[in-house]
Formats: structure tokens, C-alpha cells, sequence
């Protein structure tokens, strides 16, 4: 597989996690079954199968969460991830697609107190490209 589709199954796994604990989880849960439906229409009993998943998946996060059981979400994490690797991997054209409910789910509201969040960043370069990432505001002088 693809290394920028693993890294985009990787960062829409953590998009999607995160956003199970938030109000717009459902918005969340049809994006993705939605995802299952265009892989395969003729199974409309996989993309409720992810419905069901992606419910009890929030239920397991709220849970932790309450019990401060902070391994879960990156095992759910890592779960997801998993599932929308072999998505790509089926369906490689489903990538836009992705990238399109990433952006319609955007990352949600903070839960930590301090309000900041998870940050995934992924770049490739080649040749004699360079990469400059940053989290936040960067400056880049004489590069």
C-alpha cells in the first residue's frame, strides 16, 4: 500500500476517534459508513456493520474516558486505522473521497482542559525538496 494512504488512514483514524466523543459523532458515523456504502454498493450490510462499529467504539471511548483510561483511544485508534488501511487498500479511488469527510468533520471541539489537541503531520519529499512543518504559526526565512 501506498505510504500517503496509510498516513491519510492513519490521520483519519485519529480525526475519527477523536470526534466519537464529541456531539457531532453521528455526522462522523454517516460520513464513514458512507464510505462503505461507495466501496461496495451492492453490500449495504457492511456499511451498517461500520454503523454498528463506530457506535460501539464511541460507547468503549466515552467509557475509558470516564475512567481515565487513556490507552483506549489509541487502541481504537490503531482499530480504525486498520479498517480504513484495508478500505484504501480495496479501494484506492476512495482517497478523495476520505480527504472530503475529513474535511466536512473537521477535528471537532478540544476535550483536554488546556485546549489543545492532537497534532498527526505526514510529508514526503524527494530529490532536493524540503519540508517545513509546523503545528502552528512558522517563519521560514532564507530556506
Amino acid at each position: 500500500m501506498d505510504h500517503e494512504l496509510m498516513a491519510l488512514a492513519s490521520t483519519a483514524a485519529t480525526t475519527v476517534v477523536s470526534q466519537l466523543a464529541t456531539d457531532g459523532w453521528e455526522q462522523v458515523k454517516r460520513a464513514v459508513a458512507a464510505l462503505w456504502r461507495r466501496s461496495d454498493p451492492d453490500d449495504p450490510e457492511q456499511a451498517e456493520a461500520v454503523e454498528r462499529e463506530l457506535a460501539e467504539s464511541r460507547a468503549e471511548l466515552l467509557a475509558a474516558l470516564i475512567a481515565g483510561d487513556e490507552q483506549a483511544e489509541r487502541i481504537l485508534t490503531a482499530q480504525w486505522s486498520g479498517r480504513l488501511r484495508g478500505l484504501l487498500a480495496a479501494s484506492p479511488a476512495l482517497a478523495d473521497a476520505l480527504r472530503q469527510v475529513l474535511a466536512e468533520i473537521g477535528t471537532g471541539e478540544p476535550r483536554s482542559e488546556t485546549g489543545a489537541g492532537r497534532v498527526d503531520m505526514h510529508a514526503t519529499a524527494s530529490d532536493h525538496a524540503k519540508v517545513f512543518q509546523a503545528a502552528r504559526d512558522q517563519h521560514i526565512s532564507g530556506a
